[in-house]
């Protein structure tokens, strides 16, 4: 039975009690400090604010639309009269209170990358009904034609949320301090399957017109991004007790068998940081349009097909996504100039795990990669940028950050946390953090002022090693940086060398390393190579014929930056096959940077391969190839 939010509630996170009981767990708190603001969104939840959501919709493949109602359960403060909610390209025929009487709102105008707000005279509703379909082009939306899956019949579509793209299909509060529970009804073909970022409740019902009911709940406050819904013709494979694996049937033998470790990784997680504490961890390999590497949507993981290397070279993937199980999804940032609460800690996690499940060596040489990235964006940024800080300072746009910094930057911050004061001190620390704020939202004054009482405890001399306001809103790589192992790459950096003397190549030690040190070789090649030596490269290390899409794109990068032609019939096919923007942005990006060799490829490329990429890939490209509409 869902609880209806209680008509006068405290709305600030200083607040632990309402009318004298205990908090519903499900009403987690508004943060309502300045560093907590957000300022894409036009709600204001100090006021009035959407604690559940309830959606029936149907999936409409023909129109590429959603619509249906959307039931919303609001707290407010007293003598509150209206709540906003987001919206960008929403259409909404109209809002009613539970009786069924029509509630007046207003549509705002439209604010550039953000959308408009929808103001509602609740009056004293506490919960109103928004009828509503999705917009034309909806950003989170993305619908594949049969030709564009890997079974080539039936056609799929998924949803991305992250970062405010989910007001493109749900009328609700979209902020990530605004945590919310929410139950949905989807319906769709009959010949599809329907997975979402909940937990399915039953079997899915047959409602006549060929058309299927499907049926989820999250009963945890999660970040409205964190809404997601995929459909396609999509079968399931249990990898464990509480796992398990949703694929087109052309991909699920090679997904399933590439995912063997993922029990390992929640056991390894849970010995880490304590419980898992979503019932199950699901995942989905999505077609190759999926623009990111993964997504942590609680209980599904979307993922892109490009981790499945046939070797379980790059589930590294999947230990990421896994940990924003604790950072990110049970604690979320309250504001998007956090990023680096969610990834930064997320990606700490992640080789925490991978330190346990496959062994010192890989997760050593994954934290020297991580290492080196740090420094190559902190020179090239230079070391006052602002945009080298974890937090985003203001005058930066958060939604346009540096990945490199958010991520590597920031799991950087807690290897010196962790090297300074010993993981006997600093892991328990760390899984207390998770359980003081489970399912809330957090800010990174938050973090260091936990930081400060529950580990440092006063100790001025651990204070000043630590440096923490300098990791966080500091510029650069502070001097108390834990570099990364110097051996962790001894023979990979010792056979670059001898390349970059001689031209040395070792076929056989080439095929004997991990992909990180494959990775590691490629990245330290010259900038400049012959086509000769470029062909016999490809030749001695057999480059054009590799399954791992992260080397693959090394190659293909070296390829075009030295305008080597016959690597461009193999760029074509992998920006044809791959939409993940890790990839595709700079690829293009290489190849405008050759001029006129390469900006008419980019062009004659990129005019067949859009329509297969996700919009937030084609704002990329389209940006950096001055494509518009």
């Amino acid at each position: 039975m869902r609880l209806l939010a209680p008509a006068a509630l405290c709305l600030t996170a200083a607040c632990t009690t309402v009318g004298g009981e205990q908090a519903d767990r499900m009403i987690s708190p508004v943060l309502t400090t300045a560093e907590a603001r957000d300022e894409y969104t036009f709600a204001r939840p100090e006021i009035a604010r959407v604690t559940h959501v309830d959606l029936d919709l149907a999936l409409d493949f023909r129109a590429q639309t959603v619509g249906g109602t959307a039931t919303l359960d609001i707290a407010a403060a007293s003598g509150a009269q209206e709540i906003i909610l987001d919206s960008r390209g929403l259409q909404i025929s109209g809002i009613t209170a539970p009786g069924g009487s029509q509630i007046p709102f207003t549509v705002g105008e439209t604010i550039a990358g953000k959308g408009e707000p929808v103001t509602v005279r609740i009056g004293d509703a506490r919960q109103i009904t928004v009828n509503y379909t999705s917009g034309a082009g909806a950003d989170a939306l993305q619908w594949l034609a049969p030709q564009q899956t890997a079974g080539g019949e039936h056609p799929f579509m998924f949803s991305q949320g992250q970062a405010i793209n989910n007001r493109t299909w749900i009328p609700t509060q979209d902020s990530p301090g605004i945590r919310q529970t929410w139950h949905a009804r989807v319906t769709a073909p009959a010949t599809l399957d329907v997975v979402m970022s909940g937990i399915r409740q039953g079997d899915a019902q047959d409602v006549g017109g060929g058309r299927r009911a499907f049926t989820f709940t999250m009963d945890q406050p999660v970040a409205p991004y964190l809404i997601a819904v995929a459909a396609g013709d999509i079968d399931f494979r249990p990898l464990g007790p509480r796992s398990g694996v949703w694929a087109e049937p052309a991909t699920l033998d090679r997904a399933a068998a590439e995912l063997v470790d993922t029990e390992a990784m929640i056991d390894a997680a849970e010995g880490l940081y304590g419980d898992y504490r979503w019932g199950r961890y699901d995942m989905i390999v999505l077609p190759p349009s999926f623009p990111y590497g993964g997504m942590e949507n609680p209980v599904m993981t979307f993922l892109t097909p490009t981790f499945i290397a046939g070797d379980r070279s790059l589930t590294g993937l999947v230990a990421h996504e896994l940990a924003h199980s604790w950072s990110g999804n049970l604690v979320t940032y309250a504001s998007w100039r956090d990023g680096w609460l969610n990834e930064g800690v997320t990606s700490y996690l992640e080789n925490r795990i991978s330190e346990v499940v496959f062994g010192d060596t890989r997760a050593g040489q994954e934290r020297a990669l991580s290492y080196a990235g740090v420094v190559e964006a902190v020179e090239e940024l230079g070391a006052n940028a602002p945009g080298t800080a974890l937090r985003t300072p203001d005058g930066l746009d958060p939604l346009d950050y540096n990945s490199t910094i958010t991520y590597d930057k920031g799991a950087l911050f807690l290897h010196t946390a962790e090297s300074i004061v010993g993981r006997d001190r600093f892991d328990p620390w760390l899984r207390s953090w998770f359980d003081r704020h489970a399912f809330q939202p957090a800010t990174s004054a938050m973090f260091l002022a936990d930081l400060r009482e529950n580990l440092i405890g006063g100790d001025a001399a651990l204070e000043q090693r630590l440096m923490l306001d300098q990791w966080v809103y500091g510029t650069g790589i502070p001097a108390n940086v834990a570099r990364a192992d110097d051996q962790a790459f001894a023979a990979v950096d010792a056979a670059a060398r001898a390349y970059g003397a001689d031209r040395t190549l070792d076929a056989q030690a080439w095929t004997g390393w991990s992909a990180a040190e494959q990775m590691r070789f490629l990245q330290t090649l010259p900038q400049t190579i012959s086509a000769e030596e470029l062909a016999r490269l490809d030749r001695t290390l057999n480059l054009s014929a590799t399954g791992n899409t992260e080397v693959k794109f090394l190659w293909l990068q070296a390829g075009l930056r030295n305008r080597y032609q016959p690597v461009v019939p193999q760029a074509e096919a992998f920006l044809a096959s791959v939409g993940r923007n890790k990839f595709v942005e700079p690829l293009f990006r290489t190849l405008t940077e050759q001029g006129e060799w390469g900006q008419p490829i980019a062009r004659r490329i990129y005019d067949r391969t859009r329509p297969t990429y996700h919009s937030f890939t084609r704002g990329k490209v389209d940006r950096l190839l001055g494509v518009t509409g």
